[in-house]
């Protein structure tokens, strides 16, 4: 069972970027991978247990539960219910910390999952490096853009 773990400081307040990553159905708007998203059935994308399905820019289609959602420890878990990427049984978790030696951001990503064997490193790299870093310098990209 893989797990991949990335960090990243983030140079924008704690309360900024968690004022973006805390919208469960707002990926579409700053990760570059994600064309559209919607919450099914109605609900709010802060709501715990509720589903986004999604579409990324080749035309796949996924879907995420949030699991949990912490505003007090700006936290939240989810896990992947479909997906054409062998990703099985995928749960992941976000947690932002302020950096208190400057007006900064501590981003902690990890998860673990199971995968066919034999392709454990290929999308455990794939999940750290197109995902998690990908979404890390889309972030700083929404951010500076926002700002201006």
């Amino acid at each position: 069972m893989p797990k991949v773990v990335r960090s990243t400081v983030i140079e924008a307040p704690v309360e900024a970027v968690w004022g973006v990553l805390r919208d469960f159905n707002g990926h579409d708007r700053w990760h570059p991978a994600v064309a559209e998203s919607h919450i099914e059935r109605g609900q709010t994308s802060d709501r715990v247990g509720c589903v986004r399905r999604f579409r990324l820019q080749d035309g796949s289609e996924l879907r995420e539960r949030l699991l949990t959602l912490s505003d007090a420890d700006m936290a939240f878990t989810y896990c992947l219910l479909e997906t054409p990427i062998p990703l099985l049984n995928y749960v992941a978790h976000v947690r932002l910390a302020p950096v208190t030696d400057a007006d900064h951001t501590f981003w902690h990503w990890e998860s673990r999952f199971d995968t066919p064997a034999g392709r454990e490193d290929e999308l455990a790299r794939m999940v750290g490096e197109n995902i998690y870093e990908g979404g890390f310098a889309a972030i700083r990209d929404y951010l500076v853009r926002e700002a201006a």
